[in-house]
């Protein structure tokens, strides 16, 4: 792209170190933005630079805690009042993604909220990436551009040259986007299935399909405790797996997860850095999604087809 004159882009406080990257990869600088504390925990922001008739980009995610989303419903409205011409949101984890349905009677549908919230606050398109649950942008009456975590880790797992190398999902809510990983990979599929006890909490789990002398990849949207991908590594392990190596698109790890992930029969576990991680374990290791959502904006800018970059 030729200029960057037309847009500008500006992050909340969290996510500061992937919009740099962002902006180092589209060549621009970052914007200036002043994030207020008060004592009480209330916060106000404001831009220090003009954006009248500029598209403005406004990189958060809403990791916990909540205090991420609610900075960018205020970065969104202050946006609005200062004549943006329209005001992206790039939210690489969209949170609250979990509830997206009433599951059981009398409970929220959280990711619908979240939707009417970004869009009364007044964002004109979103951008985000591996949804927990794909029809989630139909809570949106906005363009939704839903990119693929799978286009930085396809060929990382190519590079590997696992010469026995068989796809598994933890569960069968996540066969969809396994079963895309094999199919691209010409390789064998492997389910797991799983009971709960509990939110976080699982009871009971079984293999479906042979991993006896194979390298198995586990693939997930993300990782909260750890305690579904660390159960199915161990219990793919017992059933003669060669090795056992897992990749998610966000890397939540809360709580125990860490240590998890460290005491487990993974070799490894692969994220992204959409979620910033602070505990440090040496068998995690995060791939930067800044140069796909970089290329994201540009197209976005030019009005090119997104899906273009897309993988699977």
């Amino acid at each position: 792209m030729s200029t960057t004159s037309s847009f500008k882009v500006f992050s909340g406080t969290k996510s500061r170190y992937l919009a740099e990257k962002i902006c180092k990869s589209l060549g621009c600088e970052l914007g200036n933005m002043n994030i207020t504390h008060f004592a009480d925990g209330e916060f106000a922001v404001s831009f220090e630079e003009s954006i009248r008739g500029s598209h403005v980009f406004l990189v958060q995610s809403t990791f916990p805690n909540s205090d991420n989303l609610m900075e960018l419903l205020l970065m969104i409205d202050a946006a609005k009042r200062a004549s943006a011409k329209s005001i992206i949101a790039v939210i690489p984890y969209f949170g609250w993604a979990r509830q997206d349905r009433k599951d059981k009677p009398r409970v929220s549908i959280g990711a619908k909220l979240v939707a009417d919230l970004l869009s009364v606050a007044g964002i004109d398109r979103l951008i985000t990436m591996d949804l927990h649950a794909d029809q989630i942008q139909g809570f949106f009456d906005i363009p939704v551009d839903h990119l693929y975590a799978s286009t930085i880790f396809l060929p990382y797992v190519q590079s590997m040259n696992l010469k026995n190398l068989v796809i598994a999902s933890p569960d069968v809510g996540g066969s969809k986007r396994a079963s895309s990983y094999a199919k691209y990979l010409d390789c064998p599929l492997v389910l797991c299935n799983k009971t709960r006890e509990r939110a976080n909490v699982v009871a009971t789990m079984q293999i479906i399909g042979d991993v006896e002398g194979k390298d198995v990849i586990i693939v997930d949207d993300m990782v909260d405790t750890a305690g579904t991908i660390t159960k199915a590594a161990d219990i793919m392990k017992e059933a003669g797996a060669a090795s056992v190596r897992a990749i998610a698109s966000h890397c939540v790890m809360s709580g125990p997860a860490s240590e998890r992930v460290q005491n487990s029969q993974l070799e490894e576990m692969l994220f992204t850095d959409s979620i910033p991680y602070s505990n440090r374990c040496a068998k995690v290791k995060q791939l930067t999604v800044a140069d796909m959502f970089a290329e994201a904006i540009i197209r976005v800018m030019n009005n090119q087809s997104i899906s273009d970059q897309y993988l699977i």
